[in-house]
């Protein structure tokens, strides 16, 4: 249940929580109290204050934990962020990484983008574990 990065993003400035695409086009955004929204500012999910992840229609979707832990909604282990960013796959592959600036790396250490002003862990559950459909 990984999210391959079927997108790429692009490096902005903004500490908004706004993420662009590779075309420089907003294709969401994560605001400071979790809410989820697309490009078109409708809600798609949230992120509450203990990790609990909701969809659109206020189903849990997963939960990230404070140890870094993520879990999909059966409570079954998908992976983990690690404190330096790394992203794993419950396979303990290395699925990319998140620098404290909010760049996002890919597995191949190439960078792919930037979400400023956003939690990493909340980046992580947006593009890298699918809790979200954009």
């Amino acid at each position: 249940m990984i999210l391959l990065l079927s997108f790429v993003l692009i490096a902005g400035n903004q500490s908004d929580g706004t993420i662009r695409n590779g075309f420089n086009s907003i294709i969401g955004k994560i605001e400071s109290n979790g809410t989820v929204r697309n490009a078109s500012n409708s809600f798609i999910g949230k992120i509450e204050s203990d990790g609990t992840v909701r969809n659109a229609y206020n189903s849990v979707v997963g939960k990230i934990e404070s140890n870094g832990t993520v879990r999909n909604a059966s409570n079954s282990f998908i992976g983990r962020i690690e404190s330096d960013g790394t992203v794993r796959n419950a396979s303990n592959s290395t699925i990319g990484s998140i620098a404290s600036d909010g760049t996002v790396r890919n597995e191949s250490n190439s960078t792919v983008g930037k979400a400023s002003g956003v939690k990493m862990e909340w980046i992580a559950a947006f593009f890298f574990f699918n809790f979200f459909t954009i």
